[in-house]
């Protein structure tokens, strides 16, 4: 490495505590969203927007501070930045049935950008990965302690204090149980395969494995179908991967012992409920929809997608021009279609879709690819405990509609980038994609450059 007498050139001190202040930023913002009742109300979605704001331009401030711009690059912001051109696109040209709605939703959608784009630039040592692990891991136990508490002793309000604004089955932090199930099914693998894989063993390989089991039990005990099938799908995936890999035959065994205690948590907590939600499946409780109703809004929505497949109504009007279309027997208000699939295709048609699809490709290829390679125990554990995370939001969004809410989506984007960005360094290195004045420097070094 050379270095410059007089200046660095690697990352200066100043920028990397600017990028921790960043980084943690970022991170609060994320943990906000949950505890604000997924971030679904104007002051908290105008929290989560000025917040991803002012920490970009914190950030951008550092960058022009040092003199030079550097940005790591990420397979991700291809599709990310097409999207956002494609919902620009929409907004100026009129292309959307309710431009306020869209233009609404583009400021969030920007929001998770500038999120998934600082978590790319600031997190860079494995070190801050496995800070941020058990970060996450602690988060998701106590928030699910919470929603355990008040299972048992609840009131029908939130945090005991707060009636909700609108009808709804109450868990946790959440008005509507299934996003509760939305959010554990991202936070469980974190301690779950960390534990497993994440090269840590006796007190803390239990705590963490405990702490996934209280997690991962709130999935069933909330109630919510598609969280125990996204669920079902990860442990089917997880254990998938772990007979594959065949480097440590004590996970396997210890992936059993998890499911066990889950299941031991789940009997002692509330199976008998439980074992009355699985045996009333089509029973309509608790104001949620049947499974006829969905059907029914999704076929709707097929023939709104038929009017304009190309580029859709807009983003974020569903809400807006389902009335005009349905086919519901009730006066029912409907404001998702309930399936995070057939609302990307009414709203941005099959350009949007296929954007999408490149997304996703792009990300099951990066993290798979670096799985196959990694040889560091965090980034190999952070990097499946993502995509694990991502495939059962996906798996959950036939039937329910997640990534509409602020506090769920935010998490899930920037899960996306975590799993397809370069491995973090062992040590504070310089990033992989560096600006080309550093580059030129390295490559040629003048008579006032030393080697260290």
């Amino acid at each position: 490495v050379y270095k410059r007498q007089g200046s660095s050139l690697t990352t200066p001190v100043s920028n990397s505590h600017l990028d921790l202040v960043c980084l943690y930023g970022v991170v609060s913002l994320v943990l906000f969203g949950p505890l604000a009742f997924g971030a679904v109300e104007s002051w908290s979605i105008s929290i989560v927007e000025v917040g991803a704001a002012m920490l970009f331009a914190l950030w951008g401030g550092g960058q022009v501070i040092s003199g030079e711009l550097e940005i790591r690059s990420n397979l991700l912001f291809g599709p990310m930045l097409l999207f956002g051109a494609l919902i620009l696109w929409q907004v100026v040209s009129g292309r959307t049935a309710y431009r306020a709605a869209t233009f609404s939703a583009a400021l969030l959608y920007c929001a998770y950008a500038l999120l998934a784009f600082l978590t790319v630039q600031c997190l860079r040592r494995t070190s801050q990965l496995k800070t941020l692990a058990w970060i996450y891991s602690a988060y998701g136990f106590a928030v699910a302690g919470v929603a355990l508490v008040q299972g048992i002793a609840g009131n029908g309000k939130l945090y005991w204090l707060r009636v909700p604004q609108s009808n709804g089955w109450i868990y946790g932090p959440y008005v509507n149980h299934n996003h509760y199930a939305g959010l554990m099914e991202m936070l469980t693998p974190i301690p779950l395969v960390v534990s497993l894989i994440g090269g840590i063993s006796g007190r803390i390989r239990t705590l963490a494995l405990s702490a996934a089991a209280v997690m991962a039990s709130t999935i069933f005990l909330s109630g919510s179908r598609g969280g125990m099938a996204a669920f079902a799908v990860q442990m089917i995936l997880l254990a998938a991967f772990l007979l594959k890999r065949r480097k440590d035959w004590t996970a396997p065994f210890a992936l059993t012992g998890f499911l066990a205690l889950s299941v031991i948590m789940l009997v002692w907590l509330g199976g008998g409920d439980l074992a009355e939600r699985l045996t009333r499946a089509h029973n309509i409780t608790r104001t949620e929809l049947s499974g006829d109703t969905r059907l029914t809004i999704g076929r709707d929505a097929i023939k709104i997608f038929a009017q304009r497949p190309l580029m859709g109504w807009g983003l974020g009007v569903f809400g807006v021009i389902y009335p005009s279309y349905s086919s519901l027997s009730t006066n029912l208000k409907v404001g998702m279609a309930h399936n995070d699939y057939l609302q990307l295709l009414v709203e941005t048609g099959a350009a949007g879709f296929i954007i999408v699809l490149w997304f996703l490709v792009a990300l099951f290829r990066s993290a798979l690819r670096k799985l196959n390679h990694l040889q560091s125990a965090t980034n190999a554990a952070v990097t499946l405990a993502a995509l694990l995370g991502i495939s059962g939001i996906l798996v959950h969004s036939f039937v329910d509609f997640n990534l509409q809410i602020p506090a769920n989506a935010a998490m899930f984007y920037v899960l996306c980038v975590v799993a397809a960005m370069d491995p973090c360094a062992t040590r504070n290195h310089a990033p992989h994609n560096i600006s080309v004045a550093r580059k030129s420097a390295r490559i040629f070094p003048g008579p006032d450059f030393k080697l260290i």
